[in-house]
């Protein structure tokens, strides 16, 4: 870039020369002789030379060299670098900058200065970087790569550039614009229409894109305007109609519909078919060989003759006459009413299904093939190593795709195994499969193995290793953890090596230090955690790790020591609580750490938060739970929880509960029935009484039911002795019955019966037993235990109202 006419640079070179000098020369950084021009001056005395340089640019920079020769033709060089800066500086930025949809778009920012700028890339007020824009990158060159663009990537970038030795800074803002090419689409692709008859088709394709595409409609080459024949018709939404009135034979065949804008175009064919019913004559099966050629045939007759057209089942791809695929493999030649499709390198994808349709003016004829496709043999599986030891059956399948179907030969060291297999193998085959079962009985019988799969299209060869198998490599990195006064959790890291098979367990053996004995535990499947149990408490144990596979036993890891914890009290329990029948309380025990021992008992001392004493209760160390009773309604109670071992007694557990009001009588008996069944028991207890009242009417007043029962059925009267003795047997029947219910309340609602003179008097009447008679009367002789403050323990019995 040039500079302003003033000077920028001029370069001073003295230069003492040993001996007179015959000449001084300057030389470039390119390495040439420098001559006088109007750019660079020369000016050279005797013994020194100076170098102007006028309107120094960029490519001026550099090192420069001054020679002086002496008479004799000694040479001495002296040099001098020229370095020259430049303003921060945008080249020629375009804005906006257009790209098409998909592609990789490189917004271009070509700043300069010197020292070289720092450029920096802003988007939407927020700098690019790779971290949060992975498509979008600045290159080298400081332009701005879009990996991908889409219409979202649409807007202003900012290219702010810098050079900080300056403290000078620049910007320009550049709009992107992101073209998309045209889609295209037809809501029907084929019509049908009788020529001569004044009828008309209306084709309609939509298109999308930006900008807005431009739709135009062609037929044979030749754009289509609008006319009498031809209505077009563009509505918002991309839409394009074209109407084709008063159809004749000529109007048939195919009409394009093409979209353009900046970003490309795209075409859509329609079909109008004038013609007569067609008739396909001829469509045979093919059978071709992968990677050859296919040529289907199609021939149809009709007046006039009909378009053909393929269709592909497999995905619904459509072919018509002179249609060439994008990768040129399918093509369609047609010519009077016969249509060839061919396929070039014939791929397994193509196996299936085509479709040939002629189509006329008055319908259409379809007829469908299928194209077989033969191929040599493919191996499906690519697991050919295996792993055996000497004596362990191995299967080595080969699993084969091939049409033909493929015969399948294994070979051992070029000699064939036959199918009747030796001593140590045999060989199962199957329709695709052929399976070599081999039982290595030495290191003879490991190697490689050959599978030979054969039809009439090709062979071919899969090869399979044996190998033999070994044990694992050691676990390492033995942890042990949650070290308790009986049991260890030993945890470690897989070996390396498997051993070729899988492993199937670990082996776990302690001992206690000094002993020779090891016991053994297996690990649960492969897991690489075990817990031992049944340890000894404060002792000493040394474990190590070994993995098991179908080989064998590997090595061991090496040996870690623990010590158990030693016995100590145990640890406070966990309490919860809840309700009993009556005036009990639920407290439930949960066994914490015993420290190593079995819980001997808990001591449960409780007491109310107005009382200075406590009571105790001693639970077995078997029980989790206690049952607190007698309790007093309506108070809050504390309680104090120890646990005791051999060792001693852990630190108290504190808990309180508070007992609620007294119960209802009659909510607590029917609060635990149903509405049926409170509705059962009264209706029970109603007829009850409607039974008792008409025994008591039969007795004493000689009425009800039951006398008019009686007397219906004694019509013949009884001697009077009989007759005296069954009412006073019945009497006494009815007072023992009455006597035992007279405690029931609705009994009172009968206190107005009353035996007649000269019969046996009523029991007195009894009081119904209430609770507060019950508190006075019923006075069971509890004992309690008292615990007073100097832990000493005291009885007595209790004569406290409950």
């Amino acid at each position: 870039m040039p500079s302003s006419p003033i000077p920028l640079c001029s370069a001073l070179l003295f230069l003492p020369a040993i001996g007179e000098p015959v000449r001084l020369e300057w030389y470039n950084p390119q390495g040439e002789r420098i001559l006088p021009s109007k750019r660079m001056a020369l000016h050279t005395e005797t013994s020194r030379s100076r170098l102007i340089i006028y309107n120094a640019i960029i490519e001026d920079a550099g090192i420069y060299r001054c020679q002086a020769v002496d008479g004799v033709g000694h040479t001495v060089e002296a040099s001098v670098v020229l370095e020259i800066y430049q303003r921060l500086t945008f080249r020629d930025v375009q804005s906006p900058q257009e790209f098409r949809h998909g592609e990789t778009a490189e917004v271009v920012c070509d700043v300069i200065s010197s020292p070289v700028p720092v450029v920096v890339w802003y988007y939407q007020d927020k700098e690019i970087t790779e971290e949060h824009h992975s498509r979008l990158q600045v290159l080298p060159n400081n332009n701005l790569q879009i990996h991908q663009v889409t219409k979202a990537d649409e807007g202003v970038y900012r290219c702010e550039a810098s050079v900080e030795a300056r403290g000078e800074i620049d910007f320009v803002d550049i709009a992107v614009v992101v073209n998309v090419p045209p889609v295209l689409s037809v809501f029907q692709q084929s019509f049908n229409a009788t020529a001569d008859y004044q009828e008309s088709v209306t084709f309609t394709c939509m298109t999308s894109g930006s900008p807005d595409p431009q739709v135009s409609w062609h037929r044979k080459g030749q754009q289509l305007e609008p006319s009498e024949q031809y209505i077009i018709i563009r509505l918002d939404g991309g839409r394009s109609m074209l109407t084709v009135r008063n159809i004749r034979q000529a109007d048939g065949g195919s009409y394009t519909c093409k979209a353009t804008n900046k970003a490309g175009s795209q075409e859509r064919e329609v079909f109008l078919k004038v013609f007569v019913q067609p008739h396909i004559t001829q469509l045979k099966n093919v059978t071709a060989v992968e990677g050859s050629a296919a040529m289907i045939s199609c021939v149809a007759e009709g007046e006039p003759l009909p378009d053909i057209s393929w269709r592909r089942a497999g995905d619904g791809q459509t072919f018509v006459d002179g249609d060439k695929s994008r990768d040129g493999r399918f093509e369609v030649r047609g010519r009077h009413g016969k249509s060839v499709l061919t396929i070039s390198g014939v791929k397994l994808l193509d196996l299936g299904r085509f479709d040939c349709e002629a189509l006329s003016r008055i319908g259409g004829h379809q007829k469908s093939m299928f194209l077989d496709i033969e191929y040599t043999p493919k191996f499906l599986n690519n697991h050919t190593i295996h792993y055996s030891w000497e004596g362990n059956p191995v299967n080595i399948s080969c699993d084969v795709m091939s049409n033909p179907p493929a015969t399948m030969l294994w070979r051992r060291e070029r000699l064939t195994i036959s199918a009747e297999g030796t001593a140590n193998t045999r060989v199962h085959s199957a329709s695709g499969k052929s399976v070599l079962e081999v039982t290595p009985m030495s290191d003879r019988d490991f190697g490689r193995y050959n599978c030979t799969a054969r039809n009439n299209i090709g062979v071919r060869y899969q090869e399979f290793i044996l190998a033999q198998a070994d044990v694992p490599s050691n676990p390492y990195s033995v942890r042990l953890s949650a070290v308790s006064q009986r049991l260890v959790t030993v945890t470690f890291m897989k070996p390396d090596s498997h051993g070729g098979v899988p492993i199937s367990y670990y082996l776990v053996q302690y001992k206690e230090a000094g002993s020779q004995e090891w016991r053994d535990v297996r690990s649960h499947s492969i897991q690489t955690t075990v817990v031992l149990t049944g340890l000894e408490p404060n002792t000493t144990y040394e474990v190590r790790v070994a993995a098991v596979n179908g080989k064998g036993q590997g090595e061991f890891s090496h040996k870690e020591n623990f010590q158990t914890i030693p016995i100590r009290e145990p640890s406070p329990p966990a309490v919860h609580g809840q309700r009993g029948m009556g005036k009990a309380y639920r407290l439930g025990l949960v066994k914490q750490d015993d420290g190593g021992m079995p819980i001997v008992e808990y001591i449960v001392k409780y007491k109310t938060d107005k009382e200075e004493q406590w009571m105790t209760k001693l639970v077995p160390g078997a029980n989790d739970f206690a049952m607190l009773q007698p309790l007093q309604w309506n108070t809050r109670y504390e309680v104090e929880i120890t646990a005791r071992n051999v060792k001693g007694l852990s630190e108290p557990t504190f808990y309180q509960f508070f007992m609620p009001q007294k119960p209802d009588i009659t909510e607590s008996l029917f609060s635990g029935l149903g509405l049926g069944a409170v509705v059962g028991l009264c209706l029970g207890a109603l007829l009850l009484l409607l039974v008792l009242v008409d025994i008591s009417c039969f007795f004493l007043r000689r009425c009800g039911l039951l006398m008019c029962i009686t007397r219906t059925l004694c019509s013949k009267k009884t001697a009077t002795s009989g007759k005296g003795k069954e009412i006073e047997e019945g009497k006494a029947a009815y007072l023992a019955e009455l006597d035992s219910l007279q405690n029931v309340d609705w009994l009172k609602e009968c206190s107005h019966l009353r035996v007649p003179q000269g019969e046996t008097p009523q029991q007195p009447e009894k009081l119904p037993l209430k609770e507060e008679n019950g508190k006075e009367s019923l006075k069971p002789d509890t004992i309690e235990i008292k615990v007073h403050g100097d832990n000493s323990i005291h009885t007595k019995v209790d004569d406290s109202k409950e």
